[in-house]
């Protein structure tokens, strides 16, 4: 930690994030022609967007700027990994961190860990599944790709909207926000897969103006007080989605963390923290 990192996180104590995420979500919304297109042209030059990478290269045809944000790409730019043993990578990004879940407690930076129980919403039959498992944490910029899609065949079980803070996720406040991951406001996604629970946990940010999912479309905002937690199937709604399909997208860039559970996966050689990565590489293998 250093003091221009401090003075970064300060100023996020006290102002109102969701007020700020709001109003941010009726810029990103807007439909007047000028404002869609010079936010959409700022992006690309100032984080070097790919625009040919796009199903929809004609700027004009986005009807206001978050529809641009979350653009479909071509299949072709995001082929997923073949091979029926290997995970796929979720998003596009940076890893933050990865590594074991030790003692119950995941990093976030040198000198900050916070509690899997927390980050899950609970101390239950979930975080036991995941005591000294494995868990990669995913940053996207602005100028990644922003839909989340499976790494692996999963049915839905859980998913619990988790209210919190709005703290930015860039890795200055990663630095410095003790806990940040589990203060934030989150969408928690647990899937029964092949080698046992999966957990992918869709993090909210400052100016992230909503969290979305395939089966449920926004989920937040609203932001409640309490956690609130739909299950599935079991006679109830079912949710299957094969590796590499989309099951959710930021409206906004955030932050994905994956767990895996003890022995279930072993990660890419070579993979590690500051690695960048593209949807559908291979992450590791399945045990």
């Amino acid at each position: 930690m250093n003091l221009k990192d401090t003075l970064f996180a300060a100023w996020q104590y006290p102002v109102p994030h969701h007020l700020l995420s709001r109003l941010m979500g009726k810029l990103t919304h807007c439909r007047n022609k000028w404002v869609k297109l010079t936010y959409m042209k700022l992006i690309i030059r100032r984080f070097g967007v790919n625009v040919a990478e796009a199903v929809e290269q004609d700027l004009n045809k986005y009807e206001h700027f978050n529809a641009f944000f979350t653009r479909a790409l071509q299949p072709s730019a995001r082929p997923i990994v073949a091979a029926a043993n290997k995970l796929a990578c979720p998003v596009d990004g940076r890893v933050s961190q990865m590594g074991f879940i030790e003692d119950g407690h995941i990093i976030q930076a040198k000198g900050h860990r916070y509690s899997l129980t927390t980050l899950l919403g609970g101390k239950d039959d979930w975080s036991k599944q995941f005591i000294d498992g494995e868990f990669a944490t995913l940053y996207l910029s602005p100028k990644d790709y922003h839909r989340i899609h499976m790494p692996i065949d999963g049915e839905l079980k859980e998913m619990r909207h988790i209210p919190g803070r709005l703290f930015s996720v860039n890795p200055k406040t990663v630095r410095t926000v003790p806990g940040l991951f589990a203060r934030n406001e989150r969408v928690v996604c647990f899937f029964d897969t092949s080698i046992g629970p999966v957990v992918m946990v869709l993090v909210g940010a400052i100016f992230v103006a909503s969290i979305e999912t395939v089966w449920q479309g926004v989920v937040s905002p609203p932001t409640h007080r309490e956690i609130q937690s739909n299950r599935y199937g079991d006679g109830m709604l079912e949710v299957k989605l094969k590796k590499g399909e989309e099951m959710g997208r930021f409206n906004m860039g955030s932050t994905v963390i994956v767990l895996f559970g003890k022995e279930r996966m072993k990660w890419l050689d070579g993979l590690g923290a500051d690695s960048s990565v593209t949807m559908g590489q291979e992450l590791g293998t399945m045990l």
